[in-house]
């Protein structure tokens, strides 16, 4: 059974964050389909949380459906990461999660991110500080290094155990590979070996059998599971009926019209409406691919200007698959 700290994580899978796609609609549609034991936010900036900017605080809304729950914030000064810790704990989120593994330009060239495991000395300081700022329980997300030749995760994997982290999270590939290649699992393995505290592995978990293996491959108390989730949200529920020895179910057409219109609904609901329409064409993309029909459909949504003509294509494209089943 996987805990981070007092809080319990079961099933051992867990939502990764994804700028711009773990928001809370994603999040509760994720916890609606079932099987996922751990949903985390998109990241954000601490920065922005101490400046109270009005979109960041949006973006920390949630609801108690998505519990236990999960904020992950990045930055570089220890003192603005601990007062963002704070504001996390007073939200009521169970966990707060420092990125120390973000390979985006962006962030690095803020000293952010997996920029942090050139500077383990700024990590270790960021780690103490924010770890005494609260009593919720702290977990950290990293890579193998910024580089090969400079892989450098098991000490910061030591860094964390020595300063209070209840668990770490390693996606086994360096900040220059992105998400090239192959990401390497046998480190994940190595690293919960050097550690007592848990370990969760991350890295091309593309369907249940991938997850699995992986528990079985490494030893990792634990699966975080990124993208795959977009082309299947019902990734956790599957493993879940693997993981107890149950075979996996595919969704029917009726689940996936009925999870793609909730979702869109809850978007457009809840969304300003250039923010609903980007999501609703990037999310459109992905629940549809693989599906016959899909790629005339997404080519279609690029003409499509409001949520209204959105809900109604894809009430149609279901209604044509229905038929043509």
């Amino acid at each position: 059974m996987l805990h981070y700290g007092d809080v319990q994580v079961d099933p051992p899978l867990i939502l990764a964050p994804m700028a711009g796609i773990t928001d809370r609609q994603f999040r509760l549609m994720l916890r609606r389909v079932g099987g996922i034991g751990l949903v985390t936010m998109e990241f954000v900036s601490s920065e922005a949380i101490v400046r109270g900017n009005a979109r960041t605080r949006q973006m920390l809304l949630y609801s108690d459906e998505e519990r236990p729950i999960s904020v992950q914030i990045y930055g570089s000064d220890p003192d603005h990461m601990a007062e963002a810790a704070r504001v996390v704990e007073s939200i009521g989120a169970e966990i707060c999660d420092i990125n120390m593994g973000c390979p985006a330009n962006k962030i690095l060239k803020g000293c952010a991110g997996c920029a942090l495991m050139g500077d383990l000395d700024l990590a270790r300081r960021i780690i103490t500080t924010v770890r005494k700022a609260i009593s919720i329980p702290l977990t950290v997300k990293f890579r193998t290094g910024i580089r090969n030749g400079n892989l450098n995760y098991l000490e910061l994997g030591r860094i964390c155990e020595n300063e209070g982290v209840q668990a770490v999270a390693l996606h086994p590939r360096t900040a220059k590979e992105m998400f090239r290649g192959r990401s390497d699992w046998s480190h994940i393995r190595r690293l919960k070996e050097a550690l007592s505290i848990p370990v969760v592995g991350n890295g091309d978990v593309n369907v249940p059998g991938d997850a699995v293996r992986m528990l079985e491959e490494t030893g990792c108390d634990g699966v975080m599971i990124g993208r795959a989730s977009m082309k299947n949200p019902w990734i956790y529920r599957q493993t879940r009926d693997l993981l107890a020895g149950r075979e996996p179910t595919l969704p029917s057409l009726d689940e996936r019209r009925e999870l793609i219109v909730d979702h869109f609904r809850l978007l457009t609901e809840q969304e300003e409406p250039k923010h609903a329409l980007h999501k609703l064409r990037t999310f459109t993309g992905w629940y549809t691919h693989g599906l016959p029909g899909g790629k005339q459909l997404r080519a279609r949504i690029n003409s499509l200007h409001t949520a209204d003509a959105f809900l109604e294509a894809i009430e149609e494209f279901f209604r044509r698959a229905s038929v043509a089943a």
